[in-house]
């Protein structure tokens, strides 16, 4: 079975951001197409997709290589973060469906949940979704297309502190829902810039290879399952 092309290119995401194929590292068509089990072409038009988002460069006489960003280019995402967040939760508050409060309020009832339980484990996981569906919320295919473009590389650039006080973090979540339902855009967009700001205190880069170091493929622990890749 064919399996398509965003499929294919959502699983070399994943193995990015999660650090299976190191930075600097290259990506040869027929070593990406054995491990997913996929043709050529899929591949192919995956890694041309993964370069306009900037995961992917293509280097003479080396061909597709992981990419490599700069310091700079890294603080560059946190800080276009903290302009389109606040403007995807104002876009929420006046476009928001009644399915979008639901699955809003039921994120927060389950993290404050966890938060009292003492079980953080995932409380990463449901901010990551709260804030996807936050972006949902927002009518908007552009943003909604550069939020997620957004979070997938500041996963992959830095590595994220556990707030100091998860109760406070999840209650601000409660007020930015609050604004949202009253529809509210002007407290919604004060309020996402809030909480852009508290998290941007808490994101140190991650560590890369030293100069000079050859990149290297990491071997998964566990066979790729494309029909589990999240679209």
């Amino acid at each position: 079975m064919r399996i398509p092309a965003h499929s294919v290119c959502t699983a070399i995401r994943d193995d990015i951001v999660s650090g299976v194929f190191e930075r600097g590292s290259r990506l040869t068509e027929e070593v990406l197409a054995r491990r997913y089990g996929v043709s050529r072409v899929p591949v192919r038009e995956a890694l041309r997709t993964l370069e306009s988002e900037g995961f992917v460069v293509t280097r003479r006489h080396a061909g597709a290589c992981v990419a490599e960003p700069t310091e700079q280019e890294a603080a560059d995402l946190l800080e276009i973060r903290m302009l389109l967040e606040p403007l995807g939760a104002a876009r929420a508050a006046q476009r928001r469906t009644e399915a979008h409060l639901k699955v809003l309020r039921g994120l927060v009832r389950l993290g404050q949940e966890r938060v009292r339980r003492g079980e953080g484990e995932d409380l990463r996981s449901l901010g990551g979704w709260f804030h996807e569906t936050l972006a949902q919320a927002s009518g908007s295919p552009a943003l909604i297309a550069l939020l997620t473009q957004l979070r997938h590389k500041i996963a992959w650039m830095y590595a994220v502190e556990q707030p100091a006080r998860p109760a406070d973090f999840w209650a601000e979540h409660g007020a930015l829902v609050d604004a949202v339902a009253r529809r509210d855009a002007e407290r919604a967009r004060a309020l996402a810039t809030q909480h852009a700001e508290r998290a941007t205190a808490a994101h140190r880069l991650r560590r890369t290879d030293p100069p000079g170091r050859p990149a290297r493929v990491r071997t998964s622990q566990h066979p790729v399952n494309i029909a589990g890749v999240r679209h």
